[in-house]
C-alpha cells in the first residue's frame, strides 16, 4: 500500500482523492486523541467532583450568600471533625507501638508529624483562601484528608503510616479557612459570638477525640477509632459538598499570575505583622495564652498518674470533657461581654480567673484534692480562650481576616510548642507547684501586654482616646429593639446599667447608681410578672 504523496501520484491518484485521504487520516487521528482524552482519570474526577456545585449552593444574579446561623453551625461542625483528626492518636500510642513493633518514643513521631504537617499547611495552604474560591478549595482539602486517612486505616508499615500522618496534618487546615470566613461574614455586633462558636467546634475536636479514643482502645483494637474517624470524615465531605455555599473569588478583578498573587499575599502577611499594632498585640496574647494551655494539659497527665491520685489512662482522658463545658460557656460570654466591651477588659476577666484557679489548685495543699485540678482545668481552658476570641474579633474587624488568621494560628501553634517544652521541663525539676508559678507568670505577662495599648490608640503604645471600655457597636441590637418596642423602660434601663457599670469599673464611681438601677430593673420585672 502506498504511504507517501509521491507514490500516490505515480499510481495516478487525483488531487481530490488525495484530499479525501488526508481528511480521513486527520479524522482518524482526531478520533484516537478524543478517545484517549475521554479515558477516566482519577485526578480529573477528583478535581471535577470538588468543583461541582448543587443549584442551591451556587452564586446567581440576585442571590448572594451572606451571614446566617446555618453557615456558622456547619463551619463549627466541620472544624470539630477536622481538628479531631489531629488528636485521635494520643491515647493509642502505646497500642500502636506494640502493633508496629517499635518503641513508645518512636511511636511519638506520629503526633509530632501530624502537628508539624498542620503547622506547615497553615503557612502555605491557608493563604490560598485569598486566591481561589473557598468551596472547591475546602472540598479538595477535605477529600484529600479522607484519602490519606483511608491509607492510615489500611497500612501496616510504620514508615508509610508516619508519612501519611504528615500529609494528613498538612491538608487538615480547613478550620483555619472557615474561621476567617465567618469573621468576615458576621456583622460587627455578632462577630465575637460567631467566631467563638467556630472556635468552640475546634475545642470540641480537641477534647472529645481523646476520650473517645481512650474508651474504644480500652475494649477494641486501636485501629477501630481510625475507622470511626474515617466515617465521620466521609460524612463531613458529604455535608460540605451538599450545603457549603460557593462564595465568589476574593478578588476577581486581579489579573496577576498565580505565583505573583501568592507571593504578594505571603509578603502582605509578614508586612501586616510589623505594621498593624492590633495584630501584633493579638498575636502576642495568643502566643502567651496558648503556652499556658498547652503546658497545663501536657503536665496534667503526669500529675494525675502520680501521687496522690494514681489515675489510669481512661480517668485522665475524662478530664478532657471539661473542655466541653467551656465550649458552651465561651459563646455565651462572647455574646454578653466580648461583643460589648473592649478586648482588654474581656481578656482581663479570663486571666484573673486563670490566676485564681491555678493558685487554688497549686497552693492550698491537699484541701481541694481532685477538685483542684478540675478547677484549674476549667479556669485555664475557659480563661485563656477568652483572649484569643476577643482579639480575633477585633482583628477581623480591621484587617483581611484570612491573612490575619494565618499569623494568629502560627503564633498559637508556636505558643503550644513552647508551653509543652517549658511545662515538661518545669514539672520535671520542680513538680506541680512550679508549673503553677509558670502559668501565673505568663498570665501576668499577658496582662501587662494588653495594658500597654488602649483600644482607641492608633500607635504602638499609649491610651490616647481614653479607656473606651464599651465598644461603639456594643448593644446595638438591644438599642434597636428598644427603639421599636412600645416604650417599655427595661431597654433604657439596660443601657443605663451598662453606663453605670462602665463608670464603676473605669473610674471607681457609680457603684450606688449601679445598685439603684439594678434594683429598679428587678422591681419592674417582678411587678410585671405579678401583673401577668
Amino acid at each position: 500500500m502506498p504511504q507517501s504523496p509521491s507514490e500516490i501520484s505515480e499510481l495516478g491518484v487525483t488531487d481530490d482523492t488525495k484530499q479525501d485521504l488526508y481528511t480521513f487520516e486527520a479524522k482518524a487521528v482526531s478520533s484516537v486523541d478524543t478517545t484517549a482524552k475521554s479515558q477516566p482519570s482519577i485526578l480529573k474526577g477528583f478535581v471535577t467532583s470538588s468543583r461541582w456545585t448543587p443549584s442551591w449552593c451556587r452564586q446567581q444574579p440576585g442571590r448572594e450568600f451572606g451571614y446566617n446561623p446555618g453557615i456558622v453551625l456547619l463551619s463549627a461542625f466541620a472544624s470539630a471533625i477536622a481538628a479531631a483528626n489531629l488528636y485521635y492518636t494520643y491515647p493509642v500510642l502505646n497500642k500502636a507501638a506494640d502493633d508496629f513493633g517499635i518503641s513508645y518514643e518512636r511511636a511519638a513521631l506520629i503526633p509530632q508529624l501530624l502537628q508539624g504537617g498542620y503547622g506547615i499547611g497553615i503557612l502555605f495552604l491557608c493563604p490560598l483562601g485569598d486566591v481561589f474560591r473557598l468551596r472547591p478549595l475546602i472540598l479538595t482539602l477535605t477529600m484529600a484528608t479522607t484519602c490519606t486517612w483511608l491509607g492510615l486505616c489500611l497500612t501496616s508499615n510504620f514508615e508509610i503510616f508516619t508519612t501519611l500522618s504528615f500529609f494528613t496534618g498538612f491538608v487538615t487546615v480547613s478550620p483555619q479557612l472557615l474561621l476567617p470566613l465567618i469573621g468576615t461574614l458576621a456583622p460587627p455586633e455578632r462577630r465575637a459570638t460567631a467566631v467563638s462558636l467556630v472556635l468552640a467546634g475546634m475545642m470540641m475536636g480537641l477534647a472529645v477525640p481523646r476520650v473517645a479514643a481512650g474508651i474504644v482502645t480500652q475494649y477494641t483494637p486501636w485501629r477501630n477509632i481510625y475507622w470511626v474517624a474515617l466515617g465521620l470524615q466521609c460524612i463531613l465531605v458529604a455535608f460540605m459538598w451538599l450545603f457549603f455555599p460557593d462564595y465568589p473569588r476574593p478578588d476577581p478583578t486581579n489579573t496577576q499570575t498565580f505565583s505573583r498573587k501568592y507571593l504578594h499575599i505571603l509578603g502582605s502577611i509578614i508586612r501586616m505583622t510589623v505594621t498593624e499594632p492590633i495584630l501584633a498585640y493579638g498575636c502576642l496574647v495568643t502566643f502567651l495564652v496558648n503556652a499556658v494551655q498547652a503546658s497545663f494539659w501536657t503536665t496534667l497527665t503526669a500529675h494525675l498518674a502520680g501521687p496522690p491520685f494514681y489515675f489510669g489512662p481512661l480517668n485522665i482522658g475524662l478530664f478532657s470533657m471539661i473542655g466541653v463545658g467551656t465550649t458552651i460557656l465561651i459563646p455565651v460570654y462572647a455574646h454578653f461581654v466580648i461583643e460589648r466591651f473592649a478586648p482588654y477588659f474581656a481578656t482581663t476577666n479570663g486571666l484573673l480567673l486563670t490566676i485564681l484557679t491555678v493558685a487554688l489548685d497549686c497552693y492550698t495543699g491537699d484541701m481541694l484534692k481532685i477538685g483542684g485540678p478540675i478547677l484549674q482545668a476549667f479556669g485555664v481552658d475557659f480563661g485563656v480562650q477568652l483572649g484569643s476570641v476577643a482579639y480575633r474579633a477585633a482583628v477581623y474587624k480591621q484587617l483581611p481576616a484570612n491573612r490575619a488568621n494565618v499569623i494568629f494560628t502560627a503564633c498559637a501553634f508556636i505558643g503550644q510548642l513552647v508551653g509543652t517544652s517549658v511545662g515538661n521541663t518545669v514539672y520535671a525539676r520542680g513538680g506541680w507547684p512550679n508549673v503553677g508559678i509558670f502559668h501565673i507568670a505568663f498570665a501576668l505577662v499577658t496582662m501587662v501586654v494588653i495594658y500597654l495599648r488602649g483600644p482607641k490608640e492608633k500607635g504602638w503604645f499609649g491610651w490616647t482616646g481614653g479607656a473606651g471600655l464599651r465598644l461603639e457597636n456594643g448593644g446595638a441590637k438591644d438599642k434597636e429593639e428598644g427603639s421599636e418596642s412600645d416604650g417599655n423602660s427595661t431597654s433604657l434601663q439596660f443601657s443605663e446599667v451598662q453606663s453605670a457599670y462602665e463608670d464603676c469599673v473605669v473610674s471607681g464611681g457609680g457603684i450606688w447608681n449601679l445598685v439603684r438601677i439594678v434594683k429598679g430593673v428587678l422591681l419592674d420585672f417582678f411587678w410585671q410578672t405579678g401583673s401577668v
